[in-house]
């Protein structure tokens, strides 16, 4: 697979350049292009159409965020592979809502970047196992309820077994408000009674 895969390499730095370059080239990738800046990887893939473009992130004139962005345009059928030196969550997410296939750190060992690569080449995802972990924790993180302040003191007092006035007065709120906290809390949980949204609360860690 690797003979017939093409790829353009992008990278400021010379000697990053010529060492990634060359290790996908003994692993049998044809290197098609080498660019030092964003405008020239941006014109080497649009003219080669390779199959696979991987480009530093941070880069002159143009950066690899907008370079993967421009791609969709002028070569959609060219998977990027960002491999950079800074692995920030945030980055990730960034590069992965653009349309990036894979994502490298520059500490990686060269092999983890080839078999990043292969796999971008076989139609598949490639994220750093270094930032994998952090990224699915985040997502995850992302996705749960957001419940107020509030709302969560009212679940606990729940979950330490608290009548809703034995709450109101621990809050110094009527049992009405307790209620409407209770309700809202239920809502956003997806939870059909009381005891089910404190568990729910409790097994996502929204509350402890």
């Amino acid at each position: 697979m690797a003979a017939s895969t093409t790829i353009v390499v992008a990278d400021d730095h010379p000697a990053m350049l010529a060492a990634v370059g060359d290790t996908l080239a003994k692993h049998g990738f044809e290197i098609v292009a080498r660019a030092a800046d964003g405008e020239q990887a941006l014109a080497a893939i649009e003219r080669a159409q390779p199959d696979v473009a991987l480009v530093d992130v941070r880069m002159p004139r143009l950066s690899g965020l907008e370079l993967a962005k421009r791609l969709a345009g002028v070569a959609p059928g060219t998977a990027v592979v960002f491999y950079t030196a800074f692995g920030d969550r945030a980055l990730v997410s960034e590069a992965l809502d653009v349309g990036a296939r894979g994502f490298v750190l520059k500490e990686a060992p060269l092999a983890d970047l080839v078999r990043a690569v292969q796999l971008v080449a076989a139609g598949e995802a490639y994220v750093d196992p270094v930032l994998a972990g952090v990224l699915v924790r985040s997502r995850v993180t992302d996705s749960l309820p957001t419940l107020t302040q509030r709302e969560r003191e009212v679940l606990r007092l729940l979950a330490d077994g608290l009548s809703n006035d034995e709450i109101g007065r621990r809050l110094h709120i009527s049992a009405e408000t307790v209620r409407t906290h209770v309700r809202k809390a239920m809502t956003k949980l997806e939870a059909d009674t009381r005891t089910q949204a404190v568990a729910i609360a409790l097994r996502q860690s929204i509350i402890s």
